[in-house]
């Protein structure tokens, strides 16, 4: 079983940073959304990203354009007829993706893996819903993918130990590192992170401090490159929120509740950077 042609379902920043580094390893790469325009805002991502490396002298101008020579876009799932990964990037909900796998478990070939870069929903739930569970994957990526090395890779119940070989090996060639987890709730990243920001949260809904105070004992105290509330408006509120619910759904333990003040901000549509407005304004 060997990778050489990769579909990245979802060209946001998550899809389009796990198209970037695919094609950068020299993988053929098809980045698919629902609409050109969608496709297009991720291919301009990807071509930022690589402009601003060529100004750096971390790669030359041939180099950029031999990474964009691998990759092609795309609109119609049908596409995924002749790949051997697709790493789905869709929203982190759990209708949603469990639609698309559908889908791709009948368009895509008898031996290609399907991979899911879900933050924290559960792969053997994902993998129900299709006729080879064996073949599917947790690939979790960190955001920003081009710059962050750990690649979460998640088993579900029936994924086989050969499909886990196959992308171990793969993330490696992306100049990544593949880390085993099995399927839990928020896996191990979320499960530790977002309670500790929920928690940040809770210190500021209660007034313990002010909000530029407690990113400031994190990240001078615990040595965090950013506080926990600017990192809350950096992934997004919304997201914060998702991830907060999935934990305490699954594992139906109060310390899991996520905060009001959460849930409050979300109501607001203040759900961080992306919309101007979080924890801190954005211009």
């Amino acid at each position: 079983m060997k990778v050489e042609k990769v579909m990245v379902v979802g060209a946001g920043q998550m899809g389009s940073g796990i198209a970037q580094v695919c094609a950068q390893a020299g993988y053929k790469v098809l980045l698919n959304d629902l609409k050109p325009e969608f496709v297009e805002r991720g291919l301009g991502i990807i071509n930022k990203n690589l402009s601003r490396n060529v100004d750096k002298g971390r790669i030359t101008e041939e180099k950029k354009q031999e990474i964009l020579n691998n990759l092609t876009v795309s609109t119609n799932l049908q596409d995924a007829g002749d790949v051997d990964l697709i790493i789905e990037a869709a929203v982190e909900n759990m209708d949603i993706k469990a639609k698309i796998f559908v889908q791709l478990d009948e368009i895509a070939p008898a031996n290609a893996i399907l991979a899911s870069n879900t933050s924290s929903l559960p792969i053997t739930e994902i993998a129900a819903v299709t006729k080879r569970p064996e073949k599917v994957i947790g690939m979790h990526f960190m955001n920003p993918v081009p710059v962050m090395n750990l690649v979460e890779i998640i088993r579900g119940l029936g994924t086989a130990d050969e499909v886990y070989q196959v992308i171990e090996d793969m993330t490696k060639t992306l100049s990544k590192v593949p880390v085993e987890v099995n399927d839990f709730p928020g896996f191990v990243s979320n499960r530790i992170l977002l309670p500790m920001i929920n928690e940040a949260i809770y210190t500021l809904y209660e007034g313990v401090a002010t909000k530029e105070a407690i990113d400031e004992v994190m990240k001078l105290g615990m040595n965090h490159p950013m506080g926990p509330l600017t990192l809350a408006d950096f992934i997004g509120l919304d997201t914060c929120l998702y991830i907060m619910e999935t934990l305490h759904e699954g594992f139906g333990d109060d310390k899991y509740r996520p905060c009001p003040l959460l849930r409050k901000y979300v109501k607001a549509g203040w759900l961080g950077k992306k919309t101007g407005r979080g924890f801190y304004v954005y211009e």
